[in-house]
Formats: structure tokens, C-alpha cells, sequence
């Protein structure tokens, strides 16, 4: 089981779906929309049939909102199939809400009924999938909440509770219940899992190697069938 946390770590610090670089935010936003409207009371851009783009980051959903153009200080908000994509990760949800302060994202905030995550990594066959009705992520804090029904699965092995954080700077996992009468954190731990079937491949073909060829007889028995 510690492999399998550690190896889940690692993937989430090294490969966050949010990871940020000013290489990225040096490039060019473009925005696709079937129709967009401004509201000068609430000062709130409106944009239906969206699909937001810039770099590796892709987004698209039914309508988005935004208090501003850019990313230097405005707060952006995409509901009705929301799709993100960005590197090697997949996230599907109902809305998400992105906060970006010095061109910087500082919070996003994503729910879905429920959203789900799939990530993966060069050096593995097996994606990382997970899902939850609710993720918070603060990069300021590096801090990632799961909630509501949250579960991570790696091949063979997953972890799900109720409420799960992942600190990105300890890379430390924790997860709870959530109270009373909630159901318990519960782990699958399947041994081999991580080395992406090798070893069950393996030990298939050493198993071929005994089976007798059909027809053959064994010890004055049936025929094998």
C-alpha cells in the first residue's frame, strides 16, 4: 500500500493538471464562442458554447462567465459540460470555478455529479482515475480536497472516503470519513498492480509452458481436453 500512496504522490506533484509555467502564460489566449453578451450591471462577460484555450490548457463548456478578459485579476466560471484538458490530464464535471490573481491561478474549484479525473504518465501503461462530487485546489497552499464521495485508482489498487486532502509540498495523503455514520476510509491494495501486468504476463506464459498440447496423455489418463 505505501507504493502504491507514493507512487500517487508523485504523479499528483509531478503531473498536476494545474500545473502552471511562464512559458504557458506567456501564451496567447484564444477564445471560440457561439454567442457572447456583457452585462454592465453585474460588469460580467457572458459567453455561451465556449471553448477557452491557451497553450496545453483547453477548456470548453455550455456557457462561461468572467468578471475580466484577462488573467490578471478575474475570476472565471464554466457550467454545463465542462471539459478540461491540459498535458496528460482529462477532467469532465459540471462547473468549475477559476480564480487568477497576477496572471496566476490561484484557486479552481471543481464539482460534478460527480467530476471525474483521469491522468497519466510517460514512464506507465496504467492512467490514474479519480473522482469525486467536489475538488478544491489551492496552489498557493498546495493543498488538494476530495469530497464528497472521493476516490483515487491506480490499476488494481484505489483509496476512497468521504473527504480526502492531498499536500503537494509534504506529499502526505489524508483521508477521513467524514463523521459519524459516513462510511469508512476504505483501501484496495492489489499486489503487482503497479508494475502494469509484467508480472502476470509472466508468470501466464510459464504457466503455458506446463500445459499439456491437447491430445497428449498424461500418466496412462484421459486424453487432456
Amino acid at each position: 500500500m505505501a507504493a502504491f500512496l507514493c507512487v500517487l504522490s508523485s504523479l499528483l506533484l509531478s503531473q498536476s493538471v494545474f500545473a502552471q509555467t511562464d512559458e504557458l502564460l506567456r501564451l496567447p489566449m484564444q477564445l471560440d464562442a457561439d454567442s457572447t453578451d456583457y452585462d454592465g450591471k453585474s460588469s460580467m462577460l457572458m459567453f455561451r458554447g465556449l471553448r477557452l484555450s491557451q497553450g496545453t490548457l483547453g477548456i470548453s463548456a455550455e456557457e462561461g462567465r468572467a468578471t475580466k478578459m484577462d488573467f490578471e485579476d478575474s475570476v472565471w466560471r464554466f457550467s454545463g459540460d465542462v471539459v478540461i484538458d491540459v498535458d496528460s490530464g482529462h477532467i469532465e464535471s459540471d462547473s468549475a470555478e477559476m480564480q487568477f490573481s497576477g496572471y496566476q491561478l490561484r484557486v479552481a474549484t471543481i464539482v460534478g455529479s460527480p467530476a471525474t479525473f483521469r491522468m497519466s504518465r510517460p514512464d506507465s501503461d496504467q492512467d490514474t482515475y479519480a473522482e469525486a462530487g467536489r475538488l478544491k485546489y489551492d496552489l498557493d497552499a498546495g493543498i488538494i480536497e476530495f469530497s464528497d464521495d472521493a476516490m483515487i485508482t491506480e490499476g488494481g489498487n484505489q483509496i476512497a472516503s468521504n473527504f480526502l486532502v492531498y499536500n503537494i509540498r509534504e506529499q502526505r495523503i489524508n483521508a477521513s470519513s467524514g463523521g459519524e455514520g459516513e462510511p469508512k476510509v476504505r483501501i484496495t491494495y492489489t499486489p503487482g498492480a503497479a508494475d502494469g501486468g509484467e508480472a502476470d504476463a509472466a508468470g501466464a506464459q510459464d504457466e503455458d509452458e506446463q500445459i499439456p498440447e491437447p491430445g497428449a496423455v498424461e500418466d496412462g489418463g484421459e486424453p487432456g481436453r
